[in-house]
């Protein structure tokens, strides 16, 4: 076992500060993902800072109507708050798709959002990786990798980013917010997430040594009636092979307002912004549905073993339009 130490914040000025003069350190939220890394070998923190007891567990309205997250929410805390539940259901449903009872109780919300790939070259460090050693490879692009990417990845990284949460936060246009030694700062969940490009290790545009404070949805009426839809290997718990969130205002007929976000299919959290102008003053109707997710999907990249997610992906956006759809006839 490597040694390592560990220090309990009281306060985030404090918490930032120690990543400050240590660069080996870490942020520690529930440790479901960060300890099953430091298990296997792939991250080697030398200091643990516990950011748990940080007063970052509020979920609040905002004066505008949203909603503000703290970072320590836990992920069962955020799916049973009546305001998200009310308010965005697709992001309650994408928590509770997300994991077992048990890490749902431990997981945090900040670290959701930080959780690496689950890749099964990048969690064997006996294996080249280009995410974790730039520059050694990507050994997926020519094997094992029916549940990697089918848009935006490169020839350097082909992995997905494994959050449901995130999925839905795209959808709504989250808001990160985060602290530095040098003041706190903001950044739109489309701009969180780095493209893989030639740099497939640098995963985010935190600035080096931040600490997520909360995460903001802005008011958004369509979010209402809004759902998340996993498709997963077995019914218990598993990643996804293809999610999707999605919220629909009908109006006499025709398409109002939506928003789309597609998971398990990209490096990052995938909005479907094609998709969205597609639908967006178009019938409300199965046909429009196919139209949509096909805009979405031209740009549609498999390799030669995951395919089969383009199909499916098609029809899960299909069903799941038609379902909001449906309801909102009634």
């Amino acid at each position: 076992m490597r040694e390592f130490d560990y220090h309990r914040a009281s306060d985030v000025a404090g918490a930032v500060a120690v990543l400050g003069t240590d660069p080996d350190a870490r942020f520690l939220g529930g440790g479901t993902n960060l300890v099953d890394l430091m298990k296997a070998g792939v991250e080697r923190p030398a200091r643990l800072v516990d950011v748990r007891e940080l007063p970052l567990d509020r979920i609040e309205p905002t004066s505008d109507g949203g909603l503000r997250i703290g970072a320590t929410v836990t992920n069962s805390e955020l799916a049973a708050h009546p305001e998200v539940r009310r308010r965005y259901p697709a992001l309650a449903q994408a928590v509770l798709a997300g994991a077992s009872g048990q890490l749902r109780n431990m997981a945090t919300v900040g670290g959701n959002l930080l959780q690496r790939t689950r890749c099964g070259y990048f969690t064997d460090v006996t294996k080249p990786c280009n995410k974790r050693v730039p520059g050694s490879g990507c050994p997926a692009i020519h094997g094992e990798h029916h549940n990697h990417a089918i848009l935006g990845a490169s020839g350097h990284c082909v992995a997905v980013h494994p959050s449901d949460m995130g999925v839905a936060l795209a959808a709504f246009d989250a808001v990160i917010s985060y602290e530095t030694a040098d003041g706190p700062g903001e950044l739109p969940l489309g701009w969180f997430y780095l493209p893989v490009g030639d740099t497939p290790q640098r995963e985010t545009a935190l600035p080096p040594g931040a600490l997520i404070t909360g995460v903001t949805l802005p008011p958004a009426p369509v979010a209402a009636r809004s759902r998340y839809r996993k498709i997963r290997e077995r019914a218990s718990y598993a990643f996804a092979i293809g999610s999707v969130a999605a919220a629909l205002d009908v109006r006499d007929g025709m398409v109002h307002d939506v928003r789309l976000a597609f998971g398990a299919v990209a490096s990052r959290p995938w909005r479907a912004r094609a998709a969205e102008r597609v639908l967006t003053g178009a019938p409300a109707d199965g046909e429009s549905f196919a139209a949509a997710a096909d805009a979405e999907l031209a740009a549609a990249r498999p390799l030669p073993h995951n395919g089969y997610k383009v199909t499916l992906m098609r029809n899960l956006v299909v069903a799941v339009l038609t379902e909001l759809a449906g309801e909102a006839t009634r």
